[in-house]
C-alpha cells in the first residue's frame, strides 16, 4: 500500500510533512536509488527511503530496542540450555532478534531489532560503527603498556587493535579502562587485555556508535525513536572499501 512520500515520512516521527517536502524539493530525498520529487508515492514496507544517503526507518513494523544486558544473560534469541536470553527482556510484538553479541559474563547495551539492514551495519566492520566499553582489567598497567592495545596486539586469529584506550581510574590494584573498538570478534577485548598481562574482571559496553544511555539500569529496555535509528544508520556510513565479516563476537 502506497502513501505520499511527506506523509510517510512525517508518520515516521522523522519530522514534520512540511519539513519533509522541502527535503523533497531539495532533492535531498530518494526512493530505491532515484531522487525523489513532490507527489511521490512510497510502499513504506518494500521500499528503501534514504535523505542525504542515509536509509530512514520508514516500514511500520521495524522495531529496534536497546537493552542493558545484565550478567549471566544470554545474547541469543533462544537457548537450548533453557538460559535467559536478551530477547526475553524484551516485550515485542514483533519477532527480535539481538544485533551482534555480549558474552554472558559481559554488562552493557546492546540492540535488539527485526531491521535486518540495521543489523548488517552495525555488526559489519566494514561500517566502522565503534563500540565503546568501560573495563576494569588486573594490576596497574602503565600507559606504554595501555598503548600497545592501539598500536596492535597479536591474537591466535590475527592481530587486534582498538581505536583508542584511555585510563580512567586506578584503585586497589585495578584499573579502569575506555576502550573504544571498531569490531567485535570473540571475546576480543578479554584476549587482548590477556596478552598484555592484565586479565580483565570486569566488562561493560557502554555506547554503540553515538547510542549511549547512562539512566537504562541493569535489565531495563526502551524502544529507540526514529530519530536514534536514524543515527545509529548515520554512523554507519561506508567509507572505506568491504572486508569480509569476522565471526559475531564480542569485543
Amino acid at each position: 500500500m502506497t502513501d505520499r512520500l511527506q506523509k510517510v515520512i512525517g508518520r515516521a516521527g522523522l519530522m514534520s510533512r512540511r519539513a519533509a517536502e522541502e527535503l523533497i524539493s531539495q532533492g535531498r530525498i530518494s526512493i530505491d536509488g532515484r531522487v525523489a520529487v513532490l507527489g511521490d508515492r512510497v510502499d513504506p514496507r518494500n521500499q528503501q527511503v534514504l535523505v542525504d544517503g542515509v536509509p530512514i526507518p520508514v516500514a511500520p513494523d521495524l522495531r529496534t530496542y536497546l537493552v542493558n544486558k545484565p550478567l549471566d544473560v544470554i545474547s541469543t534469541a533462544d537457548d537450548p540450555h533453557g538460559r535467559p536470553t536478551v530477547v526475553d527482556l524484551v516485550d515485542a510484538e514483533v519477532r527480535v532478534w539481538p544485533v551482534g553479541r555480549l558474552d554472558a559474563d559481559s554488562e552493557g547495551l546492546i540492540l535488539v531489532s527485526n531491521d535486518g539492514e540495521l543489523t548488517n551495519r552495525i555488526t559489519h566492520p566494514s561500517f566502522g560503527v565503534t563500540k565503546t566499553y568501560t573495563v576494569v582489567v588486573a594490576g596497574l598497567p602503565s600507559k606504554s603498556t595501555i598503548k600497545r592495545l592501539t598500536e596492535g596486539v597479536t591474537l591466535g586469529d590475527g592481530p587486534a587493535t582498538a581505536v583508542s584506550a584511555r585510563i580512567v581510574d586506578r584503585s586497589n590494584e585495578v584499573t579502569m579502562l575506555e576502550l573504544v573498538m571498531n569490531e567485535g570478534r570473540n571475546r576480543e577485548i578479554r584476549r587482548m587485555c590477556d596478552e598484555i598481562g592484565h586479565p580483565v574482571k570486569r566488562l561493560v559496553r557502554t555506547a554503540i556508535g553515538p547510542l549511549k544511555d547512562r539512566s537504562l539500569g541493569p535489565g531495563g529496555v526502551r524502544l529507540l525513536g526514529a530519530k536514534e535509528v536514524t543515527e545509529l544508520y548515520r554512523a554507519a556510513r561506508r567509507t572505506d572499501p568491504p572486508v569480509p565479516p569476522s565471526e559475531p563476537g564480542e569485543a
